[in-house]
């Protein structure tokens, strides 16, 4: 969470101002809202505001008063509300000019502007790995416990473009794909 916070404060150099969309009936939502973001804010410099989702229905709410407050940038916090959402929430980023990092390559490809997350791929291929073990023969208490190891960026320059945003060449360097 921090990591994409600290991206987007890149990519967006006035950022100052962070609204956070996240549903809390998510355990992990809960801990990126509670631990993480609000370390992270901190040594950013930035002054994060959390709005929670609770059902489909709370959405025109949130989005009504994010209008009036008008952040300088849009977290996005996975979850399956979220999931099932996605398509209106890059729809208000769009309309809004808000640029916006989310945590799946799904929701850049949708129209979200960034994303930053483990790279699902190959953490599959780890996955396949440790099976073949096992089917080896090999304990599963006996294998290690790994977090993944790479990570991608993924940058929508289609949408960068679409709201008004120059994103920095030394950010653009580091995106894994780039949507143009």
């Amino acid at each position: 969470g921090g990591k994409r916070l600290e991206l987007l404060k890149e990519a967006v150099t006035k950022l100052a101002r962070v609204a956070v969309l996240y549903d809390p009936a998510g355990p992990a939502s809960v801990r990126e809202v509670k631990e993480l973001l609000p370390v992270a804010a901190r040594a950013l410099r930035l002054t994060v505001r959390y709005w929670e989702i609770r059902d489909a229905d709370g959405f025109e709410r949130v989005f009504a008063a994010l209008n009036k407050e008008r952040p300088d940038g849009f977290y996005v916090i996975a979850s399956p509300l979220i999931f099932a959402n996605v398509k209106r929430i890059v729809g208000f980023a769009l309309k809004s000019r808000l640029p916006s990092m989310y945590s799946r390559r799904e929701d850049v490809e949708a129209g979200g502007l960034m994303s930053y997350n483990a790279d699902l791929a190959h953490s599959y291929r780890r996955v396949a790995y440790f099976v073949d073990k096992i089917l080896k023969g090999a304990k599963p208490a006996d294998l290690p416990v790994e977090q993944p190891t790479k990570f991608e960026l993924i940058i929508n320059l289609k949408t960068a473009k679409q709201i008004g945003l120059t994103i920095p060449p030394n950010v653009l360097a580091r995106a894994d794909k780039v949507i143009r």
